[in-house]
Order: C-alpha cells, then structure tokens, then sequence
C-alpha cells in the first residue's frame, strides 16, 4: 500500500511523563532537532492513569523552575499512615525513613502530561494526538519507521466511505514510551530480543476511582497505604486512598498478576477492598466521579531491558523504571526520558542508529540506584504475605538494600495461572451500588469510546483455545481479570459455550495480553482516539 511518509529527527511514540520528558529534553540541549510525538488516546492525558503521588526529583531536574510557571496542580503530602488490614479491623505498621512521603505531591498525572504537553509544544516539539502506532518498519536490521493506525475501517476490515490509511513515519531514532506492554514495544523487544539477558517482567493491574467525598471526611494532602486485606495470601497487591484537592478522593488497589487463582477477580477484589469498615466510611454521601485501570511494570532492575537498539530507545514503563515498595514510578520515567535525550543527541551530532550508551548511563544514574536498593523487595513475596514482609524489613534495616544477592523473576505471570480444579470459585458479594459498583456502571465512567464498526482489537491466535482450554481448564479467567467486562462466557440453549469480546468496554489497561494462561490473546492498537477519555486520573 501507497502511504504518504513524514520524516523527522526523532519521532517519541506515547504521550506518558518519559515520553514528553525526552521530547523537552531534547529541544532544551538542541532546538533545531525536529521531535514528533504521536499519542493513541484522542489528547495527551486522556489514557494516563497513575496513583500518583509524585516524588518531584524527576521534574525538578527537568524544568527547575516549573512551581514558578505553574506546572503542577498537586499538593504536597501533608500526612500519612500504612496500615494493615485484617478483615475487620486495622494496624498502623511504620512506614521506613527512606519510603516516606514528606517532600513528594499528590497529583493527577492525566493533568501533568497535558501541562507537559504544552510545555513541549512551546519549545517546537510537534504532538499528534489520536495517531495510533500501528506497526514498525524495519530495514537492515534497523527499526526505520512507525506506521500508524488506518482510519475507517469496517468490522470485516473493509474501507468504510470515512477510510484514510495510516501514515509512515521515518526517523533517525525512535523512542518507545507507550508505558506498560505497549503493543511496539513489545514487537520491537521480542525483534531485537531486547529481553535475552533479564529476567521475565511482571506486573500489576492497578485499578483506581475519583470520588468527591463529604468534608467532614476529607484531609488535605493525607494519604494512606494498605496491605493484607482483601488480597491477603492471594496475590501480592495494596491499597491507596489519597485526600485531593476540592474534596476529591483517590482509591485504588494494585493486584500483582502472578496471582495462582483463576477465580481470582482484582475488579471485585477491589469493590471488597473500599467496603473495608476502616474505608468505608469514607465514602458516606459521597459521589463517584471517575473510574479507570492500567497495568503497572513491576520487574525491577531484574527485568530491565536492553534499552537501546538499531534505531531507537525504550524509556519508561516501555522498559520498567517503577520502585514498588516506594510506589513510585513518574520521577524515574522522567529521568529515563532525559538520559534518552542526552544519548540520542550525542548520536545525531556523530552519526549513527544505535545509541549504545543509554544503558550504561541509566546504570550510573540515580535512577539505577533508586531501582537497585530494592530490587529484592518485590520478589520477595513470592514466599507469601508474611514472609514477605520479613524479609522487607531485613533487607532495608539490616541489609540496607545491598545484600549480596538479587532474587530473580522466574516465570511469566500467564504460566503462574492454575487449573481450576485445583481451586473453589470465589463468589464475591452483590454490588450495593452506593460503594462497590458492577463493571458496566464502572467503564461508563471511564468516558469510553470506541466506533462500535471498527474491528476487534483484540485478537485471538486462536479461537478453538478459548473454549477448549480458558474456558474447559481454567474457567475462563480472562471473564475475571478484565477489569472492564470485555471477555464474556455466552451459552445459548444447548449450543457449545463461545467467547464474546466486548471491545467497546476496553480501557486499555494491558491485561489480558499480559494474563491470559495460554497467551492466545494479543491486544493491538483500535482506531486512533479511542479508548477512555481520563481526566482526574
């Protein structure tokens, strides 16, 4: 197919904090290098989704003065507990000096990358939002191009009167900042085998909801951590609860997806973790506003990437810069992108594709650092809760982050999915719809669209497999750990059970392509803009 082609110095797919980051990093070191930034969601922001309280190292360094010029919206952490959770009750547990909050913002991501958005656009970085990147170009070896996503399509892949094909974008370098298992890189990993020398990532599907909650209950600038309930020895995984401004409350509860359980279901976990007695009353006369989900990289140092090769650089969660125990990951993407820049730079004042420096400098930063102190933390409870949290309280008070050794990541989190008859069915308690919710009720508020006529962008290898072995072995457990109602078990009189993909209910949260047992599903780009529309998160 004849498409038209653009060609820049630098073109950043994803409009994330690492991303927009190496786009304004490099106009600051060199404003004649023309940077094109494609994001997928229909405007910057309108896919992110974050905790997020935000150390402010990262953008400190990137924009010193960005308090002056108003970057920011959030508010400093004003107070803060960690408590463990028994079913019915709650224990203050301390919180270490080093993983504290005192210094760090509350904020909504989604707001700071449309701030950094237009910070960007000032100094001459070109940002297209709604243009999906569809596919990679490779030439010798060398990723050489993007192709974005055709417009107009049908569901039986056929032009529609609407139809535009995608454009080919050619350039120096390449920066890959679609955050968790973006759909290139993933394609650009598994090409270059980018992953050869890591151990595998894993990851956690974060699942988040904006109220606006009753004065009397609310505390500007307070935050609260949680562990145990309602995960428990299930899965490793907590909870948030952030006091926002204009008495607007963030929760949330982050569940690793190397949980065993099919029946397991991390959208209904949540409902159960908010109906808590120490939570719930929190949400007395208050109103829902807001609800999204996203999958969040949890590896480590371990599962670091490669981060450059023929043709570009991986930065963000692209590669996987989160510190889970500080639950922190903004300030370590913003430092990701601004070490990209700086190596990309260097590279096109002397020629060349690959920018072979980028790993070594991440490993003499800070970033490299703040990632390594705690890299055993996470795998650590793999033995369990408990032993878990013993083994964290050693290796940061006695070991102080450097034992002699680093745990490694073993298995994929789709192969650490059991058979269900090795389990009961967890039956979850009926929605009240004052403060747990059903799935449909829920995805309304993620301000979804998608043209019903496009084609389904989730794609099955095979589609015997979904019957045969999700549904006959596992009990489908996509219908559980979709957090948006996509996957649905339909049977009809007698006739064999089917699978039924509600696309349209997709909040791009990354899922199931990292999940599902017999990694049949592949989740790929839908039409540019679609998707959820953020704007609190």
């Amino acid at each position: 197919m004849q498409r038209d082609i653009m060609e820049y110095d630098v073109v950043i797919i994803g409009g994330g904090p690492s991303g927009l980051a190496t786009a304004i990093k490099i106009k600051q070191l060199d404003s004649d290098i023309n940077v094109a930034l494609l994001d997928k969601g229909s405007s910057i922001g309108a896919h992110i989704i974050s905790g997020c309280v935000m150390d402010p190292s990262g953008i400190d360094e990137l924009i010193p003065n960005w308090q002056d010029i108003g970057l920011l919206t959030g508010i400093p952490v004003s107070s803060e507990k960690m408590k463990f959770l028994t079913a019915s009750d709650s224990f203050s547990i301390p919180v270490p000096k080093k993983w504290q909050n005192k210094g760090n913002y509350i904020i909504s991501l989604s707001q700071l990358c449309k701030k950094l958005a237009e910070y960007a656009e000032s100094l001459g970085v070109e940002i297209y939002p709604g243009f999906t990147a569809a596919d990679i170009v490779i030439e010798n070896k060398t990723l050489v191009g993007i192709v974005t996503g055709d417009m107009g399509i049908d569901k039986k892949s056929q032009p529609t009167v609407n139809y535009q094909p995608g454009l080919e974008l050619r350039a120096r370098q390449f920066v890959i900042a679609e955050g968790s298992r973006g759909s290139i890189a993933k394609k650009i990993i598994q090409y270059f085998n980018l992953d050869k020398n890591s151990s595998p990532q894993t990851y956690g599907l974060g699942i988040k909801e904006i109220w606006k909650i009753n004065s009397i209950n609310h505390r500007l600038g307070h935050i609260e951590h949680y562990l145990g309930y309602p995960l428990n020895n299930n899965a490793y995984g907590g909870g948030f609860v952030y006091h926002l401004r204009d008495g607007l409350l963030a929760v949330g509860l982050v569940t690793a997806l190397d949980y065993k359980n099919p029946y397991l279901s991390p959208f209904n976990e949540f409902q159960r973790f908010k109906l808590h007695p120490h939570i719930k009353s929190l949400f007395i006369k208050g109103k829902r506003l807001e609800y999204g989900a996203r999958t969040v990289v949890e590896g480590g140092v371990q599962s670091l990437p490669e981060l450059s090769f023929p043709g570009g650089v991986l930065v963000g969660d692209s590669a996987g810069f989160l510190n889970v125990p500080k639950i922190k990951g903004v300030h370590n993407a913003i430092k990701s992108g601004m070490l990209a820049a700086q190596s990309i730079c260097n590279l096109l004042k002397v020629g060349g594709n690959h920018a072979y420096s980028l790993t070594s400098e991440v490993k003499n930063s800070w970033l490299y650092k703040d990632l390594y102190q705690v890299r055993n933390i996470r795998p650590a409870f793999r033995a369990g809760l408990y032993l878990g949290m013993i083994y964290s309280a050693f290796d940061y008070y006695i070991l102080r982050g450097m034992a002699p050794w680093t745990f490694k990541h073993k298995t994929l989190d789709s192969k650490k999915t059991k058979l269900a008859l090795y389990y009961q069915e967890i039956y979850y308690p009926k929605p009240d719809n004052i403060i747990s919710f059903d799935r449909a009720s829920s995805v309304h508020l993620a301000n979804l669209h998608h043209d019903e006529n496009q084609p389904i962008h989730l794609k099955l290898t095979n589609v015997d497999v979904a019957i045969d072995v999700n549904y006959k072995l596992y009990s489908s457990p996509e219908s559980r750990y979709c957090p948006a109602g996509v996957y649905e078990i339909v049977k009809f009189n007698n006739q064999k059970a089917r699978l039924q993909i509600n696309s349209q209910n997709c909040v791009h949260c990354k899922a199931c392509d990292i999940k599902d047992p017999t990694q049949n599903i592949t989740w790929t780009t839908p039409e540019g803009g679609s998707g959820p529309l953020y704007t609190q998160m």
